[in-house]
Parts: structure tokens; sequence; C-alpha cells
């Protein structure tokens, strides 16, 4: 959690390292503390630390349909390698 003034303005995690790849996840800035470049700095953070910590790649899932994240993703160097698409199918009886 990144904090100004004592006020939260962030959050955002990174996974276990595992065979050296690191995700970044759950990148959320509230409503209100959105625009001020406090997600691109913390995503800038969290990558360069997980490198600097010896890992080989970090990667993070993004929302295609959201210019912001992915502008600033781009920005700081990440790169599309893969889409991917979910389904969650419900039973039947």
């Amino acid at each position: 959690m990144w904090e100004v003034d004592g006020q939260p303005v962030l959050v955002a995690s990174l996974s276990r390292s595992v065979a050296g790849i690191v995700r970044v996840g759950l990148v959320a800035t509230p409503p209100e503390h959105r625009g001020q470049g406090y997600a691109a700095a913390v995503t800038h953070h969290v990558s360069r630390a997980a490198l600097d910590a010896g890992n080989n790649e970090v990667l993070l899932f993004t929302d295609r349909s959201n210019p912001t994240s992915n502008g600033i993703y781009r920005r700081l160097g990440y790169e599309v390698v893969e889409e991917r698409i979910q389904m969650r199918l419900g039973t039947t009886h």
C-alpha cells in the first residue's frame, strides 16, 4: 500500500517468484486519487524490485478494454505477449 500524507492512495502486489517469474497483481487506485501518477510509479517500483531481487521476468494481466492502465504498462516497458479469454460455465441439470 502506498500512502501520501497518511492517506492510502494505491495498492499493488507481487506474487511469489516461480522459476524466476513474478506477477504484478492488484494495482488499484481509489477514484479520488486517480490521475496523479501513483499507479505508474508503484508499478514501476514493484517491477524494478522484482528484477533487482533476481527474477528474470515480471508479468501482469490487464483488461484490454482499459486504455489508461494499458498505456501506463506500455510506457513502463511491458509488451503484449499473449491474450487470454476466461469463461466460466454454469452447471446444468
